[in-house]
């Protein structure tokens, strides 16, 4: 699941995008509401985790547009302000939920996690492909109906496969979507996790398309054209 973390406070963001990677989200962090915004307006996310006070837009603003602009990405609002009509003027301009900091960290994730099973009637609540299934709010993959295990990591891999199944992904197109905009460290990192992937799920699972990068399909499919 991706997350659009708008949170100005470095150290909060840094912190928060740090342990949400660590339970399988991935996390793109926009500095300021303006960012947020365009950011929001142009990218694919599950859901957005929205600060109130940002710089050049504040929350309400951002939140404000993008409902007006037609982009209905669930919306997580935080504050530290005190008051009883930030939670009212927040649901009032499109938002989903609220949470004031400082806030318990296993509180944050289940409301994510709640807001993705509520957004569920847009996109599918299991994906699958041939044998293989993967649950996005309950984090669980099968194969053949068996559990496989896999680390937060290979999940978020497998997830965006999954949803570009069929299609042709560059290294570049993961490592965004997955890692991150920002990433500067080695693109053979993907090749890594392909291969994790399909010691765990089956070598057919993952094509290599040579120039290109990969594509994702059914497993058995692939291996039935390789015998024929």
């Amino acid at each position: 699941m991706r997350i659009l973390l708008v949170e100005d406070e470095t150290t909060l963001a840094t912190t928060l995008a740090r342990g949400l990677s660590g339970v399988g989200f991935t996390v793109e962090i926009a500095p300021d509401g303006g960012t947020g915004l365009r950011r929001a307006q142009e990218g694919s996310f599950d859901v957005l985790v929205l600060d109130i006070m940002l710089p050049v837009l504040n929350g309400y603003e951002v939140c404000r547009n993008l409902r007006t602009a037609g982009v209905w990405t669930p919306v997580l609002m935080l504050t530290a302000k005190d008051g009883e009509y930030d939670e009212t003027d927040a649901f009032d301009l499109g938002a989903d939920d609220y949470l004031r900091k400082p806030f318990v960290f296993d509180v944050l994730v289940r409301r994510l996690r709640a807001l993705v099973r509520r957004s569920a009637p847009e996109r599918p609540t299991v994906l699958e492909v041939g044998p293989i299934s993967l649950d996005p709010v309950g984090q669980h993959v099968h194969r053949d109906r068996e559990l496989v295990r896999l680390t937060a990591r290979e999940f978020q891999v497998l997830h965006y496969f999954m949803r570009h199944r069929g299609a042709v992904v560059t290294k570049t197109d993961i490592l965004e979507n997955v890692w991150d905009v920002n990433y500067d460290g080695d693109h053979n990192v993907v090749e890594v996790y392909v291969g994790y992937l399909r010691r765990k799920l089956g070598r057919h699972t993952i094509e290599t398309i040579r120039g290109a990068g990969y594509r994702f399909s059914d497993p058995d499919a692939a291996a039935s054209n390789r015998r024929a």
